[in-house]
């Protein structure tokens, strides 16, 4: 979350209590008996999201083939007791909210996703009677209101732009003979390499506040890049605004779905959804990605900025997994839930993760979420959720979404099986994070100023996973100074503007809808950092031909981080003014000794991780095939070993009456003879040797199902 400093409205006031790392027991999301469920003020007229029983999908199937085939609107189920409840509302819309994905629609089912409907009835109907109506069915498993999640900054709250000419002014003042690429704006990047010496450091000291910037406060990229920078195969969805998929420095590192044009008006690749080539708006249903509204911040293209920037092209900034200028970084998937001053319903926030783990991507980089239980009402925030077991009830399709996406991304064959959900803690200065990102199985990710101290906004607690680099202008911002929008110095710069970095995080930009450079600060800053470290690690994990369960990688991520205790403990007080801007604010301390222990397990490190990953995990499987008689498929076997562009490879079938094996080069292809099984022993030159199954039948389909 980028910092905020406004009230927001909460999509709900719920409770909290931390849980363990055991897995949830789905339980029902609706009291029991006659207790009554209030449904929250921000709910959508006329809108209801229902979960079946599974006992319920044959007729609920037989209702969608029947819809889907005339090409209307189903109003009805096909459930007598449930349509008798849908006359009374005045129901028109009755909808599956997760569009049939062929290729994974097995697995929606097992997950039990395809019982989720919509239902759209008249607005004027009472949304308590009619949730309470339905509620007392049978068949229905659960039921949610449908909210729109909204963001956790200010959208009129001033950027703070970096032109190009200022980026290479500064360059010059700050070059290091030890930078590995060439982009100017590096030097300014002191989330990746922190040397200490910044113009916004002790920008208050005539007042007696010390505000320092401290060496090695970074991510640790320097040590890193010299192992990886980035690999393509790695695919980060941002749920955010739309990222400028246009910008010089991401465009080349911008997933494109291959199987889709825009404006094409088709569904071509058969995923539900159409004209998604480089992501999907989820906000106006299109597979167009929008940033250029006026009140679009760049919020989204920031964040995929730190992770995926262009690096080693001479141009603005780097990315933390952004390759090296002749290899291209990890991509970045656009799942578009915010667009000008509205963000999607709770159901196209459930589709976007859904989305973004049925077309490849393993790391979900979250910079929203709702207000901290803790959040202190007195300051104006209204209190988010804080507990998970009452989220998880309240927000039952949410968490599914989630699950679904952690469970379902990557491959059992791939660098990781499962994927890795990465929030932003919040920014209200409480000692709880925001769900779902305090979700025992995401990521949660706190602030840190250029110190080591915590962000001044910054949530902390228990819950926290990890900390990274997000700023903080209370802290280093000179009192008395308004934040205007601007550039900061160069050869545009416009009469009384001013350097006004304050210690915040340098990233690509949009202004005015066109590409720019910028500062941002918040936990939504703090949160792309691990993206991009945990991108970086599965990509040398491609490198090192490693594999790993999802919460293997999770563990890991949490295990390669630099303490930071040491810079809390013992008295210690950090100072800084809220509302600095005003010309005299008051100060405010924290208590550091607080903090100890609720900051995660401390600073990502990248060059720590890399180290790590080398000897953990499990080494690659080449997967079992599946042919059809009288056809071939192929493999590409250097992606399964170390160094395996350099090595040759003798593969022998067990038996060739059902299958053969060819090798050309480092591709290996078998053709399916008669319906059977064989084994195919896959020998290398460097003495490894894997021996997988392929099964014949008849005809298989293109999921290898048959």
């Amino acid at each position: 979350m980028m910092k905020k400093r406004f009230l927001y409205t909460a999509l709900f006031a719920l409770t909290l209590s931390a849980c363990a790392d055991e897995d949830w027991v789905d339980q029902p999301s609706v009291p029991s008996g006659s207790e009554e469920v209030t449904v929250p003020e921000d709910a959508a007229d006329g809108e209801l999201l229902i979960k079946f029983d599974p006992k319920m999908t044959d007729i609920l199937d037989q209702t969608f083939t029947v819809v889907s085939r005339s090409g209307g609107v189903a109003s009805r189920s096909g459930i007598p007791s449930t349509d008798e409840v849908l006359d009374i509302l005045g129901a028109y819309s009755f909808e599956r909210i997760f569009p049939v994905d062929k290729k994974n629609e097995e697995r929606t089912r097992e997950a039990g996703l395809h019982l989720w409907y919509r239902v759209k009835f008249d607005e004027n109907t009472d949304l308590q009677e009619a949730f309470n109506r339905l509620r007392k069915l049978g068949e229905i498993s659960k039921i949610q209101a449908n909210s729109r999640i909204k963001r956790s900054y200010d959208i009129n709250q001033k950027r703070i732009y970096m032109s190009t000419a200022a980026i290479q002014r500064t360059a010059l003042t700050r070059a290091g003979s030890d930078a590995p690429f060439n982009d100017p704006g590096l030097s300014c990047q002191w989330g990746y390499n922190n040397t200490g010496d910044y113009d916004f450091a002790n920008a208050n000291l005539d007042r007696g506040v010390e505000s320092p910037a401290i060496a090695d406060c970074d991510v640790n990229c320097f040590d890193a890049w010299k192992l990886c920078t980035g690999d393509p195969s790695i695919i980060v969805a941002v749920l955010d605004e739309g990222v400028m998929n246009t910008h010089p420095d991401l465009r080349n590192n911008i997933w494109i779905n291959e199987g889709e044009e825009e404006y094409a008006g088709k569904d071509a690749d058969g995923n539900g959804y159409k004209d998604d080539k480089y992501g999907y708006n989820f906000v106006t249903d299109s597979g167009v990605i929008t940033w250029s509204d006026a009140e679009d911040t760049g919020h989204g293209t920031h964040v995929a900025g730190t992770i995926a920037a262009v690096n080693g092209n001479g141009e603005g900034v780097c990315g933390i997994a952004g390759g090296d200028g002749s290899h291209p970084g990890v991509k970045i998937m656009s799942c578009q839930v915010f667009a000008g001053s509205g963000g999607v319903t709770l159901d196209k926030e459930a589709q976007a993760i859904k989305y973004a783990a049925d077309n490849g991507a393993v790391i979900l980089q979250c910079s929203w979420g709702y207000n901290s239980g803790a959040a202190n009402a007195v300051d104006g925030y209204v209190p988010g959720p804080t507990s998970e077991k009452e989220w998880a009830e309240l927000y039952p399709l949410e968490k599914e979404a989630l699950d679904y996406f952690i469970n379902n991304a990557g491959s059992p064959n791939g660098v990781i099986d499962g994927g890795v959900a990465i929030f932003a803690a919040g920014n209200e200065y409480a000692a709880l994070p925001g769900y779902p990102g305090a979700y025992s199985k995401c990521v949660s990710v706190a602030a840190l100023a250029a110190d080591y101290t915590p962000s001044s906004f910054s949530n902390y607690g228990e819950i926290v996973a990890l900390s990274a680099p997000g700023g903080d202008t209370e802290y280093y911002g000179k009192v008395g100074e308004d934040e205007t929008e601007y550039w900061v110095p160069g050869s545009d710069l416009q009469e009384g503007e001013t350097n006004k970095a304050m210690g915040s995080i340098l990233s690509t930009l949009i202004r005015n809808g066109q590409p720019a450079y910028g500062y941002m600060e918040g936990t939504s800053m703090a949160c792309p950092h691990v993206s991009g470290v945990a991108a970086l690690g599965l990509s040398y994990a491609v490198k090192q031909r490693r594999h790993f369960k999802a919460a293997e990688f999770v563990d890991l991520l949490k295990q390669s981080t630099r303490d930071v205790n040491g810079y809390y403990a013992g008295g210690v007080i950090k100072t800084y003014f809220r509302n600095h801007t005003y010309a005299s604010p008051s100060t405010t301390q924290m208590n550091l000794g607080d903090y100890v222990n609720k900051m995660g397990s401390g600073i990502i490190d990248a060059g720590l991780l890399l180290n790590n990953i080398a000897g953990a995990g499990t080494d690659m499987k080449v997967p079992n095939m599946y042919v059809a008689e009288g056809t071939s498929s192929a493999i590409d076997l250097a992606a399964y070993f170390v160094d395996g562009e350099n090595l040759t490879y003798t593969c022998t079938s067990s038996d060739e009456a059902v299958a053969t094996v060819s090798v050309n080069g480092t591709m290996m292809s078998v053709t399916g003879v008669k319906t059977g099984a064989a084994q195919v022993t896959v020998q290398v030159s460097n003495g490894a040797s894997q021996t997988i199954v392929v099964t014949v039948r008849d005809k298989a389909n293109d999921s290898g199902w048959m």
